[in-house]
């Protein structure tokens, strides 16, 4: 009998690393879509004779060949040379790719010259006045768009308060998209001692469209000289590279299951043709719009998530649940809110209210849970565990 139970336990454990090395949007590869921001006729910020399209550009190419190294991964590029692509064109071929993760790496620039340092923005609403002008400069490229006006439905670049107008819809995918991001900026931090200004929220019109999770990048500011510089130049691109794709592989493998090899730099393997035409910008002003006194955040605190009491807790051991969704609002845990599902429970952590379905503690059952909620619409459902009230691995669940 113990060696009967014991054979089960491990064929699970087997089956969930199975499951999670197939599982995916994308089928049995984990697909990538990585957007250089601006090119071509958009040259993104211009400061100190730093240009942002190039170093974009460079920076994504050396993600997608170390990428390209990892077992049982699809990298699409939105694109690969120096050509313009309209922001909504940027989100139709993720959405067209069925990828699982957006990501889109841009530079960042400010009248005040000592301002340095990176982050990582989410989609959201935010009144934050400089987040909402970080999100206004980088929205502002759908006004060299034939038709913009048509296009995005009288939508002003130019307004904050027309910002505040964009319907959410990537609140779906708001704890996933946390998680790269967060993993990023910590990899910028430990890996390469870099300042982190934290992981925001802003209104993004590309991060808008998307329908998979989704995160944009701001590598360091060009109009800062000597973070310029290290943008600029063959190893700073080599190093961040290095730690995006560590960090897209490190969500991979938590979300995802799978295995990995350690991403290396080959310079040789790294190196892109850099411009050598002069480049004017078109647009009289080319860097991005002042940023009145942008605030240093701190780094994200991770905290371990407290149970609700809308959460039940089981004390006798494991139990599985499905999470549906992740949102800035506190929801009625009625079905009539959550696409008729009914067992509805929450999380809180931080700012972030979690919704969950369905509690079970049998692995096979939980499974059944999530494709019953994936057919009611929410497509990114996955499997959480909870032992004694806290949440644990899936793995670790499985043991």
């Amino acid at each position: 009998m113990y060696i009967h139970k014991k054979f089960k336990r491990s064929f699970a454990l087997l089956a969930c690393i199975v499951s999670f090395a197939a599982f995916g949007q994308s089928g049995e590869k984990f697909k990538v879509v990585l957007d250089a921001g601006h090119g071509a006729k958009d040259f993104g910020a211009v400061k100190n004779n730093f240009v942002e399209k190039n170093i974009a550009l460079a920076v994504v190419l050396k993600v997608g060949r170390l990428l390209d190294k990892q077992p049982n991964v699809d990298v699409v590029f939105t694109r690969s040379t120096d050509v313009f692509i309209e922001l909504v064109e940027r989100a139709n071929i993720a959405n067209r790719a069925n990828a699982d993760l957006f990501v889109s790496v841009h530079c960042n620039s400010n009248p005040n010259s000592e301002a340095f340092g990176t982050e990582t923005y989410v989609m959201g609403l935010t009144k934050v006045k400089s987040n909402l002008e970080v999100a206004k400069n980088e929205n502002e490229v759908i006004t060299l768009e034939a038709d913009y006006k048509v296009k995005y439905a009288g939508y002003d670049p130019k307004s904050p308060e027309s910002l505040i107008g964009i319907t959410l819809i990537q609140e779906e995918h708001l704890d996933h998209s946390i998680a790269v991001a967060s993993k990023i900026q910590d990899n910028f931090t430990q890996q390469l001692s870099r300042k982190s200004r934290g992981v925001k929220q802003a209104p993004f019109m590309v991060l808008h469209k998307t329908s998979m999770p989704s995160i944009l990048i701001e590598m360091g500011f060009l109009s800062n000289k000597t973070e310029g510089q290290y943008l600029n130049s063959e190893e700073g691109q080599n190093e961040i590279a290095k730690a995006i794709a560590d960090a897209i592989m490190g969500y991979k493998k938590e979300y995802y299951g799978g295995t990995s090899v350690e991403n290396k730099i080959d310079k040789e393997a790294l190196r892109v043709e850099r411009p050598k035409e002069v480049v004017t910008p078109v647009k009289k002003d080319s860097a991005k719009a002042p940023v009145a006194k942008v605030p240093d955040t701190k780094k994200p605190e991770v905290k371990t998530p407290t149970v609700s009491t809308e959460t039940k807790n089981d004390s006798k051991g494991v139990i599985f649940k499905v999470q549906i969704s992740a949102s800035g609002t506190k929801l009625d845990l009625v079905p009539s809110n959550f696409k008729g599902l009914d067992n509805i429970s929450m999380i809180s952590e931080g700012n972030l209210y979690k919704y969950m379905y369905g509690e079970t503690s049998d692995y096979e059952k939980a499974k059944q849970l999530v494709q019953d909620a994936k057919a009611k619409g929410f497509t990114s459902s996955y499997l959480i565990a909870f032992k004694n009230g806290k949440k644990i691995s899936i793995q670790e669940a499985l043991k």
